[in-house]
């Protein structure tokens, strides 16, 4: 994270001189935002609507809290239902021609990289072999993912809640330990859209709120999560989904290093120690490209994050940094029982209302 980043974190925490020097801006960011969803509401903005149900996975504040772990989620949940989902992403990093989404799926994925789709779509892709349609304009790319995966009966947007040009149905706002921060509109604080945003365009209901954290950190009503790092996999099993090599202990590994180029690299790096790994950490900025690698070669263990792994290639390793072994930390997100019961019901209704209704039949009055 740079500095000035940094220092933007900090701020939005607390209503101190930076932030009240930037409110004038956040008042100009409220009237935009209130310009955009009233033009939403009145229809002067097109909406295109899919014809399988959307549900819109986002954040009301920037920077990771969370929305890529909670998509993973619900995305084995909507399998485990035996529904069969597809995911549309913007693709943050990746030069997509707006008029030609890229499709992520197992077709494609020998001749795509990280580079190709941007790292969260990768990622998501990997963990649940969901086809994957990354572009700009969500319902040109709905269309063309429903054209190419017919079977798919729902579609999850990831990143969506601000993208006004695609109906919804269901809405999922994820918040992390910050909250709203100040509660200010960016730039003055954290938040993209005011707390409490009206539903976005073919919603009916009040989003479903869902904290990644122990307790919840708005007033918003909602339900909370937990996340946990599951055991390290060497990172040619984990591109490979096989797990051939055993994992390392803490205690029998001293002198690791730790890498993330996430939002938030302190929340990974505290998650390990917690495990009782002793570490070197090397934190990097959000969506790091590694165009050069920046561990040292006399490194012999690294942990990363999953949205690292996907952009390190083991062939590459094995020729630039052969002495250094890489391990996966994979991280799963856990949501209360109360959660999947309250999607499970947006659900069912989302389905149902997308439903043709029925012809009477004349025969039988």
């Amino acid at each position: 994270m740079s500095a000035l980043a940094s220092t933007l974190q900090r701020a939005w925490l607390r209503r101190g001189p930076l932030a009240c020097a930037l409110w004038p801006l956040s008042c100009l960011m409220g009237g935009v935002v209130a310009l955009r969803r009233l033009a939403s509401a009145q229809g002067w903005l097109r909406a295109d609507k899919l014809p399988v149900p959307v549900l819109v996975v986002g954040n009301r504040i920037v920077g990771g809290a969370g929305k890529t772990p909670v998509t993973i989620a619900i995305l084995q949940h909507l399998q485990a239902r035996g529904m069969t989902p597809g995911v549309l992403s913007r693709g943050y990093g990746a030069a997509i021609d707006p008029a030609q989404p890229r499709l992520l799926d197992r077709d494609s994925v020998n001749t795509l990289s990280a580079r190709d789709t941007g790292d969260e779509p990768w990622l998501i892709f990997r963990r649940t072999g969901v086809p994957t349609m990354v572009g700009p304009k969500r319902a040109l790319g709905g269309r063309a993912l429903l054209q190419a995966h017919p079977d798919t009966d729902i579609l999850v947007c990831d990143d969506g809640l601000q993208h006004l040009a695609l109906r919804r149905d269901i809405e999922v706002v994820v918040f992390d330990e910050r909250g709203a921060g100040n509660g200010w509109l960016l730039p003055a604080g954290p938040l993209r859209e005011p707390l409490r945003t009206a539903p976005g365009p073919g919603v009916r209901t009040a989003p479903l709120v869902l904290y990644n954290a122990v307790v919840p950190s708005t007033p918003l009503p909602g339900h909370v999560g937990a996340r946990a790092l599951g055991d390290l996999r060497a990172l040619a099993d984990w591109w490979t989904g096989a797990q051939t090599t055993p994992a390392p202990s803490p205690q029998a590994t001293p002198g690791a290093w730790a890498l993330a180029g996430i939002a938030h690299p302190d929340r990974f790096f505290d998650a390990l120690r917690a495990q009782g790994w002793q570490l070197q950490t090397c934190p990097l900025p959000d969506h790091h490209d590694f165009a050069t690698l920046p561990w040292p070669a006399e490194v012999r263990d690294l942990i990363v994050t999953e949205k690292d792994a996907v952009k390190l290639d083991p062939q590459r390793l094995a020729l630039e940094r052969p002495n250094t072994r890489v391990w996966v930390s994979v991280l799963d997100f856990r949501p209360e029982p109360a959660f999947w019961t309250a999607l499970d019901a947006a659900i069912d209704a989302a389905v149902c209302a997308a439903q043709p209704p029925r012809r009477p039949n004349p025969a039988h009055p």
